[in-house]
């Protein structure tokens, strides 16, 4: 599922119910599409680097026992954006990378 420009205010507004990957991504580029070409992929990248770092900080946060629960969400929520921000830019459809690379034929062997 795609969604247009039009429907951001619908799609904002039904947060409440479960979203699929395509969607979030959808709404990333409904939102911000035309700034983040704009950036290009090697800045975004940059951006999307810098949120891993806010990330890494809110996880040692949360390893020493004084985790801010809001703002750990906060971090890998930024970071899923990001994500889908340079899939959006370099023309990658992450949900179905997801289920290529790990449902597939029952996805990679062995274990992480």
């Amino acid at each position: 599922m795609h969604l247009r420009a039009g429907r951001l205010t619908e799609a904002v507004e039904q947060y409440d119910r479960l979203m699929h990957i395509s969607e979030f991504q959808a709404w990333i580029r409904a939102r911000y599409d035309d700034t983040d070409r704009a950036r290009g992929p090697s800045k975004t990248f940059i951006w999307f680097a810098e949120e891993f770092g806010e990330l890494a900080h809110a996880i040692g946060t949360f390893e020493k026992g004084e985790a801010n629960g809001d703002n750990l969400r906060e971090e890998f929520a930024d970071c899923l954006a990001w994500m889908c921000t340079l899939a959006n830019i370099c023309d990658v459809d992450l949900e179905q990378a997801l289920q290529e690379k790990y449902l597939k034929d029952g996805g990679p062997k062995g274990t992480k």
